[in-house]
């Protein structure tokens, strides 16, 4: 799933949940998204600074979903994760055997393949203690880090009712 996909099917709660972050946490972030998107739909970025926050939202979302925006898309996922969701990484890196640095990022190369028993077990266990819709999140931008993703993490994305964007 490309950003752009993953940005049509989320719920609109959790782009603001992300949205509001950047604002309390990395207010640079947010403007720098802003000004990105209305660069690339060449406009500036006081005509989407003047909206209310809930239209700019809104705006950020549906300029999200356009093919061309992937990048800046999946670089906003990226960094909220990295940011904001750190334990949530680490706990799935450790079910999983990865070795990562303490926050969540990988250290060294990622697993050629996941075991499906371990990542059965990790899932089952962080839907629970995680926003289901965050934690869905993260696996679909996990699975965005190989070429062609995981093919045991994307029949989990596909089969499990309970890893949902909406």
């Amino acid at each position: 799933m490309k950003s752009h996909e993953i940005f049509t099917a989320i719920d609109p709660a959790v782009l603001a949940e992300m949205l509001d972050w950047f604002r309390a946490n990395d207010r640079e972030v947010y403007k720098t998204v802003i000004s990105t998107l209305a660069a690339d739909r060449k406009l500036r970025p006081v005509f989407v600074q003047k909206k209310s926050l809930p239209e700019q939202y809104s705006w950020i979302q549906k300029t999200l979903q356009i093919r061309a925006c992937d990048g800046i898309g999946e670089q906003l996922m990226q960094a909220y994760l990295m940011s904001a969701q750190q334990k949530m990484l680490g706990m799935f890196c450790d079910g999983l055997g990865i070795e990562h640095d303490g926050k969540g990022s990988v250290s060294g190369a990622l697993p050629k393949e996941l075991d499906q028993a371990k990542l059965d077990e990790t899932v089952d266990k962080l839907v629970d203690v995680f926003d289901p819709k965050i934690f869905t999140l993260y696996l679909l931008c996990f699975n965005m880090q190989v070429a062609g993703g995981y093919a045991a993490l994307t029949e989990k994305l596909t089969s499990d009712e309970r890893l949902k964007l909406a």
